[in-house]
């Protein structure tokens, strides 16, 4: 077991953090590290910049709030006040936008990190946009523009794609051009919103077969983030400690249509990750599928080839910022399915003290293991170890 639990009391917002000096960790010698789960904000206004002229007046802007960016329309922006402010806490550090790549790259090495996985930050609103002519364009901008932050940091910065959800032609269409750019991933949202016809989407449906079809013919795993619902109900004391603790679980109900909605019966080869919701959740979930799925096996309408772990063990990777009980329920994940992140720069990363986090999965898993978990599973998931 490690004895790296928590970070030590007031380390504050990142951008006062200070990376401790690096020390040896314990990990095999010429071991990369890879963060499986960092983000980066958009500091540039590249939807207006590059839309084309007949898209301009409707496309969103990325406006600067007091340090931070966010999506903004009519120079106000879209994100709410509770949100901005923890931007704040972490938009002023050096190398947390793509504005400044040397220092992103300062940043990385100065905690021992070689690459990154960057999903995006506030431009998430762009999941809901009620124009989807505009969030595609948006999408599409997106992906060119990480892809050239990739290039130019040399591939040690991994962008994370977005791509069209809400219909096969348009599935296709995006995957294509993000594939094209080099991009190995995209993020598809745990809650796919809305149809044209004002209707919820269900990702298990038949529906949406065509959809998954492109998706699995691609080759590229589909990533799955926390972060994108608000809490059920206002709080007074510590609302972001309240909402965080509904966010970092939001897993199982997509989990479930991956199994019992029968998709990944249907879709065989797909790569899916569950990102900074932790691996602790793992076994548990498991464990109580298997138990339902005996229990209403009688009452079910559509018939399930395996059982539940099959589908985590063939399927499905997660990764953890700071999760030593996840750590000592390895054994019941499986080594291979884990991967380590430093989540920077959120108030919540490991930034300050990367390189302990890295010795304290050493210390609980040993060396040859860590080694997967910090940087082999991830490349294997992205498809970049070859």
């Amino acid at each position: 077991m490690s004895t790296l639990t928590y970070p030590v009391e007031g380390l504050g917002a990142p951008k006062n953090r200070q990376p401790a000096a690096l020390v040896d960790t314990g990990l095999p010698a010429g071991t990369e590290v890879f963060s499986a789960d960092n983000h980066i904000s958009l500091a540039a206004d590249i939807f207006y910049e590059r839309a084309p002229e007949s898209l301009k007046d409707r496309m969103p802007r990325v406006i600067e709030v007091d340090g931070g960016w966010v999506l903004g329309v009519d120079g106000k922006s879209v994100l709410p006040p509770a949100f901005l402010e923890v931007l704040m806490q972490y938009d002023p550090l050096p190398g947390s936008h793509t504005g400044d790549i040397d220092a992103r790259l300062a940043a990385l090495d100065s905690e021992g990190v070689s690459k990154e996985l960057a999903f995006p930050n506030a431009i998430l609103a762009l999941f809901g946009w009620p124009d989807r002519e505009v969030r595609e364009a948006c999408f599409r901008i997106y992906n060119e523009y990480m892809a050239e932050l990739q290039q130019r940091s040399g591939n040690r910065i991994y962008g994370v794609g977005l791509i069209n959800w809400w219909d096969p032609a348009g599935t296709e269409r995006t995957l294509t051009e993000l594939k094209s750019l080099g991009l190995k991933t995209f993020l598809l949202p745990l809650s796919p919103g809305k149809d044209e016809h004002k209707q919820p989407i269900d990702y298990a449906s038949t529906a949406m077969n065509d959809v998954w079809a492109v998706i699995e013919d691609a080759q590229l795993p589909v990533s799955h983030h926390i972060g994108e619902s608000p809490p059920a109900t206002p709080n007074e004391f510590n609302a972001l400690e309240i909402a965080m603790l509904q966010s970092v679980a939001p897993f199982r109900d997509l989990f479930g249509k991956y199994i019992f909605g029968g998709i990944l019966d249907r879709h065989p080869s797909l790569r899916v990750g569950w990102f900074e919701g932790g691996i602790n959740w793992v076994p548990s979930t498991i464990q109580d599928a298997q138990h339902l799925g005996a229990s209403f096996k009688h009452l079910s309408n559509l018939k399930v080839e395996h059982d539940p772990k099959y589908y985590w063990e063939n399927n499905m990777y997660s990764s953890f910022v700071v999760d030593p009980l996840g750590l000592e329920l390895v054994d019941h994940i499986g080594v291979e399915r884990v991967m380590w992140s430093t989540d920077f720069p959120h108030n919540e990363s490991t930034y300050g003290y990367s390189n302990a986090s890295i010795a304290g999965v050493v210390e609980a898993v040993g060396p040859d293991h860590a080694k997967a978990i910090v940087s082999d599973n991830v490349k294997r998931y992205l498809g970049v170890d070859r």
